[in-house]
């Protein structure tokens, strides 16, 4: 399946967003998926490689997917703001690129800290069809709980061997909730030789 990138300047309450648009260049478009990178003060950025292969799987199953840069990161105004500023950004993409219609939300790492917020934030008025939720950095920040009712429509996933964020705080958070845990053995934080097996998990989540 071919698929085409646009570069993108979006404005968000520090200025500049950098961001990116990757769609099919066949078919019809599902809805669109905002994808947040890893931790800005280690390197995380929209060009991250477990940040790519999430767009790739939605691509795959017909949604648009945006990847952006959190404040200070590439060309995107601004200063880290510990997750508080970052999820405002994230709503500012989601505000001006899918305002309305189907939405799907996916983080990888301190993103999938961030994207937890954000599901939250935008509770009642508007709850994401698709979640997904990778290497959650459950460990270094205060993920937000999963509502109820958008259980049946998130995939969490985590590498057995995350030596970034041990398995075992991932299960203290979602354990409370009922929240169902998907467990990839042998695997390590950045899926590191694993990422066909993470696009084909993700893919399955978006088609069931």
């Amino acid at each position: 399946m071919n698929s085409v990138t646009q570069s993108l300047s979006l404005t968000g309450e520090a200025g500049v967003i950098e961001a990116v648009l990757d769609k099919s260049s066949e078919g019809s478009i599902h809805g669109t998926a905002v994808i947040a990178h890893p931790h800005p003060l280690y390197g995380g950025t929209l060009q991250n490689k477990v940040v790519q292969t999430l767009a790739r799987a939605f691509v795959q199953c017909g949604w648009q997917a945006v990847r952006f840069n959190f404040r200070g990161v590439g060309a995107s105004s601004g200063v880290y703001d510990e997750g508080r500023g970052e999820a405002r950004d994230m709503l500012s993409v989601i505000q001006q690129l899918a305002p309305d219609g189907p939405l799907a939300l996916a983080g990888f790492s301190f993103g999938a800290f961030v994207t937890s917020h954000v599901v939250q934030a935008l509770a009642p008025a508007r709850s994401p069809e698709k979640l997904v939720l990778v290497g959650t950095a459950a460990s270094r920040f205060g993920v937000a709980p999963i509502a109820t009712d958008l259980h049946e429509n998130t995939l969490v996933l985590h590498g057995e061997q995350d030596d970034t964020v041990p398995l075992s705080s991932v299960m203290d958070w979602a354990r409370p909730q009922s929240l169902p845990v998907t467990v990839i053995p042998g695997v390590e934080h950045f899926f590191h030789g694993q990422l066909p097996l993470l696009k084909a998990l993700v893919a399955r989540h978006l088609r069931a």
